[in-house]
């Protein structure tokens, strides 16, 4: 059926969470290059760490990235979000001050990404139960 190797557990539930986010950059406009997706995925991976969260998967072109991210229930999905893009944000522009420079407007407002965010998918996935959880039922008689 499925891989239950990702399945992670928490004080008070069994866990798979996983989402797919796309964040998109301010007005589209193509900024990203190699070098600023390699930064970008380093600086993902390090605030997932910090939530205690887990970055599976990372991909992007020049308007956009791609993360697949492995999250705990007790984090809201808005909350990581707003983590993952504002500290992103603030350290590619830091480390590529050219970056601040492909629009007034965006300099101006000191944005990088486009304030929307997309979540195509969220993955959960429960095992089957055994074969044990019906052999010990109570007998209701």
């Amino acid at each position: 059926m499925g891989d239950y190797t990702d399945i992670r557990t928490g004080r008070h539930c069994v866990f798979m969470l996983h989402a797919h986010l796309v964040f998109i950059t301010k007005f589209r406009h193509p900024v990203f290059t190699g070098t600023h997706l390699t930064r970008l995925e380093e600086t993902m991976r390090s605030v997932c760490a910090d939530l205690e969260t887990e970055l599976a998967e990372f991909n992007g072109e020049a308007t956009h990235v791609h993360l697949l991210v492995n999250f705990p229930p007790k984090i809201a999905l808005s909350k990581l979000v707003n983590r993952l893009k504002g500290v992103s944000s603030h350290r590619t522009r830091q480390e590529f001050p050219q970056l601040s420079k492909w629009t007034p407007t965006c300099l101006a407002a000191n944005r990088l990404y486009s304030p929307r965010y997309a979540v195509p998918r969220i993955r959960t996935i429960t095992p089957p139960p055994t074969a044990a959880t019906f052999t010990h039922q109570p007998s209701w008689q």
